[in-house]
């Protein structure tokens, strides 16, 4: 047994202390380590973006020391996002500190969100820290489509990398943004592939979040039309499971896989919303689809003890809205920053 395998018994039991407005506990923390990424994927960034200097990012000691305070606070859950988190120079020395919590049975899960191209690398160690399931941002199996949708990128490398990840013990789940002219007719096979892989399926609304020079309105699919889609050839049983995030989860029995469905647009799934995001640069979202914003790296940066660190955190999480109001605008996006400076 591995240090991360603590039994029921050995884990710290705590009430959730951070509680919103509605009575919603926040357990679950997502933490953008950079806002860079090498892909440009075109539902994500603007091909020729312009990035945040190293003054206004966050250092891994920061990271750790604003994620630990979560911890401390009754956040169960944390998953590093990017832009590309396995960019992040010293990246693993994060993962390494922050499984910490993980061995003091303070945290239930340490996990991250990539676009696979610098997997390879890291899986081996993502496992031996603790790391046990990643999810992988895929929204094609074909190579040419693939570099139009990321602007450049090589799929051979995504697939190595969860080969590698796959090979290390983790578990995977394919996430895929469903577009009408891109990816629509290819849903069935990509949900067929990562079953076969033994892996989860997530597809996912596209997200009116920044500019990203392309028409949304364009691409948007609804996932109530492709999930009715896919019941004309596949029996879809409904399933209990839930992870607090805003996933609907069914079983493919003719694949014995589990397929998710994320709908901001045509469900808005508010109603049990258990995390916040915090961005490389030390703010706080406590809500995807709003513009709110708490300025943790101001309060860190000033000298604040650990007792006005928790208070800046409990004042945040107490403005935490009921819900996001998405929509999808072919003049503006619904929110103005880009989904790579916010983390997922």
């Amino acid at each position: 047994m591995t240090p991360y395998d603590a039994s029921p018994a050995q884990a710290v039991i705590r009430s959730p202390r951070l509680i919103d407005g509605f009575g919603r506990a926040v357990t679950y923390l997502r933490v953008s380590v950079t806002d860079r990424c090498d892909l440009r994927c075109t539902y994500c960034m603007a091909e020729h973006m312009t990035f945040l200097p190293k003054a206004e990012v966050l250092s891994l000691e920061e990271l750790d020391r604003l994620a630990s305070a979560f911890v401390g606070l009754g956040a169960r859950k944390l998953r590093l996002t990017g832009g590309e988190p396995l960019v992040r120079k010293g990246i693993m020395t994060l993962v390494e500190r922050l499984s910490r919590h993980l061995r003091s049975g303070d945290l239930d899960e340490l996990t991250l969100t990539t676009n696979g191209t610098q997997l390879a690398a890291h899986a081996a160690d993502l496992a031996r820290l603790g790391v046990r399931r990643i999810n992988v941002s895929l929204d094609t199996l074909k190579p040419d489509l693939f570099r139009k949708l990321t602007r450049g990128g090589d799929l051979a490398k995504v697939l190595a990398g969860i080969d590698a990840a796959l090979a290390a013990g983790l578990r995977v789940k394919i996430n895929a943004v469903a577009l009408r002219h891109d990816n629509a007719q290819e849903l069935p096979a990509l949900i067929q592939w990562a079953h076969g892989l033994g892996a989860d399926m997530t597809l996912i609304e596209t997200m009116p979040l920044g500019e990203v020079e392309v028409d949304r309105t364009d691409q948007y699919l609804s996932l109530r039309d492709v999930r009715r889609d896919l019941a004309s050839f596949w029996t879809l049983t409904d399933l209990a499971y839930a992870t607090g995030g805003p996933a609907r989860y069914v079983r493919v029995e003719e694949t014995g896989g589990r397929l998710g469905f994320i709908t901001p647009l045509s469900h808005n799934f508010c109603e049990a919303c258990n995390r916040v995001r915090l961005t490389c640069t030390g703010t706080l979202h406590t809500c995807l689809g709003r513009d709110d914003a708490s300025d943790l790296r101001a309060v860190l940066r000033g000298g604040a003890d650990e007792a006005g660190l928790e208070r800046a955190i409990f004042a945040a999480i107490g403005a935490k809205p009921q819900g996001h109001d998405f929509h999808i605008d072919a003049a503006r996006p619904a929110v103005a920053r880009h989904m790579s400076t916010t983390g997922g």
